[in-house]
């Protein structure tokens, strides 16, 4: 398929690309991370110009990489501002943990039923824990600080992190309930009816 726009004429590769932007992984590109919108770059499916968190600058830096035409950033993707981290207003947190399970970085510390609290250090500004808090108890403070190139290449290495952590959790579930299946015999039935239980207790909890 040819290119739609024509965003990487250069012929610059995804990695290339990939550290021109910020690793914020807040998706308002539309796309699920940073190195999925590098990838829609460096094919010509995405314009250079739907980065908010990188602003004028991060698009000055994909177009000397690509060779695109400078464009202003597309306001339909967000606005560039200034970088603010995440903070939970202690007192109406209910410890759900579903902005635990949102973060990208594993930047929000905290256990069901516990008061959670964001390790500032690894926040990336992405925003993705607001919309998945119930109590709407998440707010984002400016810091009066640049998100640098440093900042993003610690990002992307916690993000990898996380990710692992998370594939990590989800064998450890799978060997639990494999272990747990029912054998061929009288009390087949009970162990069925228990996996099941494991599974929607499982899913409640994503």
């Amino acid at each position: 398929m040819p290119p739609i726009f024509p965003s990487n004429p250069n012929g610059a590769s995804v990695e290339a690309i990939d550290r021109c932007l910020p690793q914020t992984l807040c998706r308002q590109c539309g796309f699920e991370d940073c190195a999925s919108y590098a990838e829609a770059i460096a094919t010509g499916a995405a314009p250079v110009n739907r980065c908010a968190p990188g602003g004028a600058e991060g698009i000055r830096r994909l177009c000397a990489v690509t060779g695109a035409e400078e464009l202003p950033l597309d306001p339909e993707y967000g606005h560039e501002a200034p970088f603010a981290v995440a903070k939970i207003r202690a007192a109406e947190c209910i410890g759900c943990a579903w902005c635990v399970r949102a973060c990208p970085t594993d930047a929000i510390v905290g256990s069901a039923k516990r008061l959670h609290a964001v390790d500032v250090t690894r926040c990336t500004g992405c925003a993705r824990c607001a919309p998945a808090c119930p109590m709407d108890c998440i707010d984002f403070v400016e810091t009066g600080t640049l998100w640098t190139t440093e900042d993003a290449e610690r990002a992307r290495l916690h993000h990898e992190e996380a990710f692992a952590r998370s594939v990590r959790r989800s064998a450890e579930e799978h060997r639990r309930l494999e272990a747990r299946r029912a054998p061929v015999g009288a009390d087949g039935a009970k162990k069925t009816s228990s996996l099941m239980a494991d599974i929607l207790a499982m899913a409640r909890k994503r």
